[in-house]
């Protein structure tokens, strides 16, 4: 490494790179016969010779985010992203990507990633925006892609190995043109709701009401139109408001615009803005949440049918995946609309004989 340089080599999460990642670069050291050039510790390697360094960090640790101490890392001249898919919020990349600002050194980031769904920001940004096929290797826009899958290395790879993707290909053609040759999805593995379609609002004339989940700077403001058919088994979901930076006035003359006097069931950790929109004129009240799993549970035992024009429940259902499915814990992320319909549902599903919708 040239003098001076600085590489800032993180994960999303990364509680135990001594465990992961610095053993690695201890076996490629060794085998270079470098270990009296390197001087490395639980999440550091220097090079003793020019003082050049590799700091390893996590973005999120256990503790919480730790953007804010990343961007105050000095000297940094390279960013390296490994497992970028797992960063699903790209302000996060962007704070951090205006920090690696050293003057008279080419400053570079380096996105190191398995493909996943076209929803992802990496996606959009990268490859739909600049209009980059998937697959493409070469320079484009200042921004060099490489894409490298097993037929780059065929010739070192074991006769075994070769015929278990050939059974992949013939078995689960799906699975190897992600798994096996990167490509991307347009639907996120390990979705939780899988029995959803597109579909009409309601053509039975069931009586609705909604469910809201409140945002504001970063998370939308969201609300949904909620109609349960449980003769059918089928649950309506019609999208009314999915956006960001809206003040309590703002919200509810959105809200009464929209749909007037129904019921509104709301995310029960903002009391002070239930109260301010009731004192608006909304018809709304708070729901006695439960788990997260129960009410999934419940939303799944329906097939979910969302309007064509609710745009932001489709991405959500797409991209709404289980963190563990063993464990039925899911990634806090393409949940806001679930959530309002979830408040919603719930609250219906366990008050039966309500009647008219009402506040109470």
């Amino acid at each position: 490494m040239a003098k001076g340089i600085r590489i800032l080599f993180t994960r999303y999460t990364m509680v135990s790179a001594h465990l992961s990642i610095i053993p690695e670069f201890l076996e490629k050291i060794s085998l270079l016969g470098f270990e009296n050039v390197f001087s490395v510790n639980k999440s550091e390697v220097i090079n003793l010779g020019n003082q050049s360094d590799i700091l390893f960090r996590g973005i999120k640790t256990s503790a919480g985010n730790q953007t804010a101490s990343l961007k105050s890392l000095q000297g940094i001249s390279t960013w390296v992203l490994d497992e970028a898919e797992e960063l699903i919020d790209e302000d996060i990349f962007d704070t951090i990507d205006l920090s690696i600002r050293e003057k008279e050194i080419q400053n570079r980031i380096i996105l190191i990633l398995n493909p996943v769904t076209k929803e992802h920001w990496i996606y959009k940004r990268f490859f739909e925006d600049k209009g980059v096929q998937a697959g493409f290797n070469g320079i484009k826009d200042n921004v060099c892609y490489i894409h490298s899958t097993y037929l780059d290395n065929k010739e070192n790879l074991s006769s075994s190995f070769l015929q278990r993707i050939q059974n992949i290909k013939d078995n689960n053609i799906k699975k190897y043109k992600h798994k096996i040759l990167g490509g991307w999805l347009d639907k996120a593995e390990g979705v939780v709701f899988e029995n959803w379609s597109i579909g009409g609002f309601n053509p039975d004339g069931l009586q609705t009401s909604c469910g809201m989940d409140f945002g504001f700077s970063v998370d939308p403001d969201t609300l949904v139109e909620v109609a349960i058919d449980k003769t059918k088994k089928k649950i309506y979901l019609k999208e009314h408001i999915y956006k960001n930076g809206m003040k309590s006035q703002e919200l509810a003359e959105i809200i009464l615009q929209k749909v007037g006097n129904k019921l509104i069931i709301a995310d029960s950790a903002e009391p002070r803005l239930i109260a301010d929109l009731k004192h608006l004129g909304v018809n709304i009240k708070p729901v006695k949440k439960g788990t997260i799993e129960s009410g999934i549970t419940r939303m799944q035992d329906y097939e979910l049918i969302v309007t064509p024009e609710s745009v932001n429940i489709a991405k959500e259902l797409n991209n709404y995946v289980y963190a563990d499915k063993g464990s039925k814990l899911y990634v806090d992320a393409y949940n806001h609309s679930i959530d309002a319909s979830r408040y919603n549902i719930i609250y219906h599903l366990d008050n039966p004989n309500l009647g008219k919708y009402y506040v109470q």
